[in-house]
């Protein structure tokens, strides 16, 4: 049995949870993380194939990878030769996702004192992505090839067990579809099998209380507004 106690500290750790994009450098102890996959493998998933694939960089591990993707990042040229293996995003943006989406974009923008015209600003703010966002722990996710669409929607409740789990232990995350544009440096840096696709990166270590972009709390539209009842 739960008690009220206990469901509120599960609701807190949900609730809790936000993309945080500013990270102190105060290291993540190996046994936290081990800890953290290892509950979050509870994540259902069909006929418990358990899809997952995990790479924890730190260290110099992680600033090899970064350096890598972020020489190509500020190439252009070089950049626009790398594109996603697969559509996260979808091809033609409707109502209301479209307005949701740029809401975000512009209110992150604003904390940090970005106009529309400064692409630069933006382009460096995005790079930081690469960098896990300073976080000392980077996480890259990977799937083999010949699973399909049931193990992606299983592979996401692993990934939100992850950032609850974290936020149990005082930690935060940023879960970073970013990474999978440049999944060809990322398979080569870290040896991945041909078999295994990039489904994402996440960042993980103690929010920066300090940062101003870590005061940004994304909205969401109220339970009547997408669920119906039917009795």
């Amino acid at each position: 049995m739960i008690s009220t106690e206990q469901q509120q500290m599960v609701d807190d750790a949900i609730a809790s949870r936000r993309s945080i994009r500013a990270f102190l450098p105060t290291p993540v102890a190996r046994e936290d993380i081990e800890a953290i996959l290892g509950v979050s493998a509870r994540a259902p998933s069909g006929t418990n194939i358990q899809p997952w694939r995990v790479t924890v960089l730190t260290g110099a591990a992680k600033e090899r990878l970064s350096d890598a993707i972020l020489k190509v990042y500020h190439d252009k040229e070089a950049a626009s030769a790398h594109t996603e293996e697969y559509a996260y995003y979808p091809r033609q943006w409707v109502s209301p996702f479209i307005e949701r989406r740029r809401k975000v974009g512009w209110d992150l923008y604003a904390l940090l004192g970005l106009t529309r015209e400064d692409k630069a600003g933006m382009a460096a703010q995005h790079g930081r992505n690469y960098r896990f966002f300073d976080a000392p722990v980077g996480l890259i996710f990977t799937i083999d090839r010949v699973l399909e669409q049931g193990s992606w929607l299983d592979y996401g409740m692993f990934l939100q067990n992850i950032m609850v789990a974290a936020r149990g232990r005082g930690l935060d995350t940023c879960p970073q579809a970013a990474f999978t544009q440049f999944h060809r440096i990322i398979s080569e840096q870290l040896g991945l099998p041909e078999n295994e696709t990039v489904v994402c990166g996440m960042a993980l270590g103690y929010a920066d209380p300090e940062k101003i972009e870590n005061s940004l709390i994304t909205e969401r539209v109220p339970v009547g507004e997408f669920v119906r009842f039917l009795d």
